[in-house]
């Protein structure tokens, strides 16, 4: 098995690589070679295990995600995210559990709404990558991405109440809501109070390495402390993946620097690995058919996965412009355009997670027996799963296009950034006179005053220019000339000692040292840097 997962991890990164280098979705690509590579025979046993993705990739991923999200943004589109992220779940549920029953033989009614719940949560990794990449609306990117964070939680509680009645266990409607309740609260708790305590024990440390390593420690400490005392694991690690986001401005450079690098990395190892394990779960999941009609259990499947695209599309036409008959709401909130609402109601891509609740799901129940219908619960996950991923996720980017979905918040963050550094740089200028003054005439702190000054106008004048047309039509800016010059004075400087550590003049650790501080100032001075 270990070796297994290491191929699956190596071939994974080697195909995303390529993808990333000719433009193409790495998800989609991912899926489709684990398709094919899961029917090569003499290759090691791909089974998915559900304790690996629940308790060592789904942290992680959330705790990075809930990280780079904005509180500000998800406060203030709080009413959107939660119908999203706990109303959809809940609805798809019911609603697939429905269409379950009625087109699976043999199939009780607890096991159908486990089948929902099953489903239910959608992965929005590859729909936000999808967004980014073409520019869609801040607001449209928000409940993508607030959904993803909480839809695991919802759905997995959901989950646990449908198994818990499927296999016997005596569960109430009035349990399930208290049930639901405590995980919800308790993840709270525990994600702030865990978010606290690492953010007291960072700052304490001040030490970039360290402080880098406890946070990489983070996610699985909380997840799993929460989930031994049966809160909800996802929120708490989302609650404090949020918490220190916002604290992370308060931190030292060199510790944003390299948790930036490190994150970027780990999420990329990470959302490879989980796509192409999908792809390669497809062997274990037809060899469990043993016995079905395969022309029943297709339609059945057909079915369901119609039932969650549909029920994904109502539930966001009815969310979105239902609330707008309230005058309260139409007045607070800004009418969202028809091109969005329908890519929200389109990108629902279910992923890894509904494929591990799905292979958690327990061989037998109480009284000894098996577990109804439990291969066709699984043929039918991991046909919503693919089938999702290749159809929603291959014309997700048409349709943004065709639709012509895109924001203009990257011009109005760079208005704002340009009034921004305008200020911080009027502020900077005022300190610097300050300084000045208590300097002597003819003193040569002065040169370096001057120098600051220049270093200030630069920043500000690069925020001005990026609003203007660009280079093509108005040829290279004055700041653009600095830049450029500057970066090749530095590369020059970066030759120098290379070639001083290969004549042997300079030890390796110098070297470094000497790099790091160019590299740190080419990056200040790298326009492509900015937003």
């Amino acid at each position: 098995m270990n070796e297994g997962l290491l191929i699956v991890a190596v071939v994974a990164v080697i195909v995303s690589a390529l993808c990333r280098r000719y433009g193409l979705s790495g998800p989609l690509v991912l899926v489709v070679v684990g398709l094919g590579v899961g029917w090569i025979p003499g290759l090691p046993d791909f089974t998915l295990e559900p304790e690996l993705v629940l308790f060592a990739i789904l942290p992680p991923l959330l705790y990075s995600a809930a990280q780079d999200s904005s509180y500000v943004a998800l406060r203030k589109n709080i009413r959107a995210v939660g119908l999203l992220a706990v109303g959809l779940p809940l609805a798809t549920a019911a609603g697939v559990g429905v269409v379950a029953y009625y087109t699976v033989p043999d199939l009780p009614w607890a096991a159908a709404f486990v089948l929902g719940a099953v489903v239910a949560p959608p992965d929005a990794v590859s729909a936000q990558a999808v967004g980014r990449r073409l520019g869609l609306p801040r607001r449209v990117m928000t409940l993508l991405g607030g959904e993803s964070l909480l839809n695991d939680a919802t759905a997995l509680t959901a989950y646990r109440l449908a198994l818990a009645a499927a296999i016997g266990a005596t569960t109430t409607v009035w349990d399930g809501i208290l049930a639901f309740l405590e995980a919800a609260i308790g993840g709270v708790v525990i994600g702030l109070a865990a978010g606290i305590a690492v953010a007291f024990a960072r700052h304490f440390l001040d030490d970039p390495p360290m402080e880098t390593a406890l946070g990489i420690l983070t996610p699985f400490v909380i997840y799993f402390v929460a989930e031994e005392i049966h809160a909800s694991g996802v929120i708490a690690v989302v609650v404090a993946g949020l918490y220190l986001g916002q604290r992370s401005v308060r931190e030292g450079y060199a510790t944003r620097l390299q948790d930036n690098a490190v994150w970027k990395s780990i999420d990329a190892i990470l959302e490879s690995f989980v796509f192409l394990l999908i792809g390669l779960q497809l062997p274990q999941v037809i060899e469990g058919l043993d016995g079905r009609s395969i022309s029943g259990i297709c339609w059945a499947a057909a079915a369901v996965f119609l039932a969650t695209v549909l029920i994904r599309i109502v539930w966001v036409y009815t969310a979105t412009y239902g609330a707008r008959l309230f005058p309260r709401i139409r007045n607070r909130e800004v009418a969202p355009t028809a091109g969005s609402v329908f890519v929200v109601s389109w990108a629902g891509m279910r992923g890894v997670v509904s494929l591990a609740a799905a292979f958690a799901i327990p061989l037998t129940i109480d009284d000894g027996s098996q577990f109804p219908a439990r291969d066709a619960i699984l043929f039918l996950t991991f046909v919503v799963v693919v089938g999702s991923l290749l159809l929603q996720g291959t014309t997700l980017p048409l349709i943004i296009k065709w639709l012509d979905v895109q924001g203009d918040d990257h011009q109005a963050d760079l208005v704002s950034l340009a009034r921004a550094q305008d200020r911080a740089g009027r502020a900077a200028i005022t300190r610097l006179d300050e300084i000045a003054s208590t300097i002597p005439a003819g003193d040569a702190r002065s040169e370096q005053v001057e120098i600051l000054r220049h270093w200030i106008r630069t920043r500000k004048n690069l925020a001005w220019e990026g609003l203007g047309r660009d280079s093509d039509e108005l040829g290279e800016s004055p700041t653009e000339a600095y830049n450029r010059i500057r970066n090749e004075l530095i590369q020059i400087q970066r030759e120098v000692f290379i070639d001083e550590r290969d004549r042997g003049r300079i030890d390796d650790e110098v070297l470094r040292s000497a790099l790091r501080q160019l590299d740190l100032a080419e990056g200040l001075g790298d326009s492509r840097k900015q937003l």
